[in-house]
């Protein structure tokens, strides 16, 4: 993200959803997984209980922090959940040392991996460290990640959990076209070894993409059809003769060229964050609801499809989108508060399907109260907000969803009864020239 969070304010984790695209009224496809980055820098969000319930209600397997909070990781106990843990760049330099790095392993990763229901299946250390200027915390990186490798490998966890970090677009000195893309040379030095070590254990590559920021720091130039994934000519890479028809991919692709200089070709990239938000201050050109809408509805069709980028079509992308709310506590431009799929009481900011059951809690106990204002039809896929009235198949007039025979949203370990998701988009686009927002 392009404003770096306080180390002292909560952290932010990510979220993977199913979304499941349903081919008719009775029969949906298999689930695609979707993360969405969780931010918490904000006073008036749910507690991790209430999250846990909105969560599963989403069949949410996988989750990722950018600490290692206990209280969000106890919540999720039991579930099936995975995890991915982090440390923030206040601690990195810290894990230098090995017998550092081990005690955190063990406090903060041993226990969890031998708790039932609960798996940790990835360390990012740090977050766009190179975006900064800390020289230090710059070249304390990759020893420390080699410290967290080794703490696991010593306990017999380095074939379980993989270990990484986050980087920002800043780190390339070129991008366009694709096929020229390379790293900055003041973090070559820093860059080509991390390489070198993601390789030999197998880690991805973890990038941060905002098209949004290209076309808000140049409207007049950038075409807004290239970055929402609308139909547009596009462009083609002369080196390569692959064709681009959106920013996205490009930026990805981008990333494997600079790789692939630094003589890798087996090291994934994985985008870690990428949005676009529904409001801002009045020199942010293009955050609105409506695009933001439009940006995320065609990047869950082109996920939906399992595409992957020109370089790399037989990958599926994969993708964590930012944010699961809004959060108004954020530094920096409007925009910065205003990436959420979600507001804080579980409604959403704008309707690209997703919805999910969010209950009250009682803050002593972590237990429900009583109703929510938003409840989850198990058997449509639908959450309906009270206030809406309109009807859905197995909703009450009210604008009520049933849960039916269930007391609890659907863990994604739960057995027995089958239940059938829907999003509110009934089917596929046939073609890019059907998406919506064209």
């Amino acid at each position: 993200m392009a404003v770096a969070e306080p180390s002292l304010l909560p952290h932010c984790f990510l979220l993977v959803f199913t979304i499941l695209l349903s081919a008719s009224d009775e029969a949906v496809t298999a689930g695609v997984s979707i993360g969405v980055n969780y931010g918490q820098i904000a006073d008036n969000l749910p507690s991790p209980s209430q999250v846990s319930w909105l969560v599963r209600s989403m069949q949410v397997s996988k989750v990722k922090l950018y600490d290692a909070d206990q209280n969000v990781l106890n919540a999720f106990l039991d579930t099936g959940v995975e995890f991915v843990i982090g440390i923030g760049n206040e601690n990195v330099s810290a894990m230098v040392d090995p017998a550092t790095a081990q005690a955190w392993v063990k406090n903060h990763v041993q226990p969890y991996l031998s708790s039932t229901g609960t798996q940790i299946t990835c360390i990012t250390v740090g977050n766009e460290v190179f975006k900064g200027n800390d020289a230090a915390l710059k070249g304390n990186l990759l020893p420390a990640i080699k410290s967290i490798y080794g703490a696991l490998a010593a306990l017999g966890l380095q074939r379980q959990v993989n270990v990484t970090t986050a980087h920002s677009l800043d780190i390339m000195g070129s991008s366009y076209p694709p096929s020229a893309g390379t790293f900055r040379a003041d973090v070559v030095p820093y860059i080509a070894p991390l390489v070198d070590f993601l390789s030999m254990v197998r880690s991805p590559f973890l990038v941060n993409c905002y098209p949004y920021f290209a076309y808000k720091n140049d409207p007049n130039s950038v075409p807004l059809e290239y970055v929402l994934f609308q139909p547009n000519d596009g462009g083609t890479d002369t080196t390569t003769g692959l064709h681009y028809d959106n920013m996205l991919y490009a930026q990805v692709d981008s990333v494997y060229a600079a790789i692939q200089a630094l003589g890798h070709t087996d090291v994934d990239v994985k985008i870690s964050e990428t949005g676009w938000p529904s409001k801002g201050d009045l020199d942010e050109a293009g955050a609105t609801p409506q695009y933001a809408k439009i940006y995320m509805g065609n990047l869950l069709r082109r996920i939906e499809m399992k595409q992957g980028t020109p370089l790399r079509p037989v990958v599926p992308i994969d993708v964590y989108v930012s944010a699961l709310f809004n959060e108004n506590l954020k530094p920096g431009p409007a925009s910065e508060r205003n990436y959420g799929l979600f507001n804080p009481n579980g409604t959403p900011v704008y309707d690209v399907g997703l919805r999910g059951y969010l209950p009250p809690i009682d803050k002593s106990d972590g237990t429900r109260t009583g109703r929510s204002r938003n409840m989850w039809n198990m058997q449509r896929g639908i959450c309906i907000s009270q206030g809406q009235r309109r009807r859905e198949d197995g909703g009450s007039e009210k604008g009520e969803c049933a849960l039916r025979q269930h007391p609890q949203p659907p863990s994604t370990t739960l057995k027995g009864e089958v239940v059938v998701w829907k999003r509110e988009r009934r089917s596929p686009p046939a073609a890019w020239d059907r998406e919506e927002g064209r």
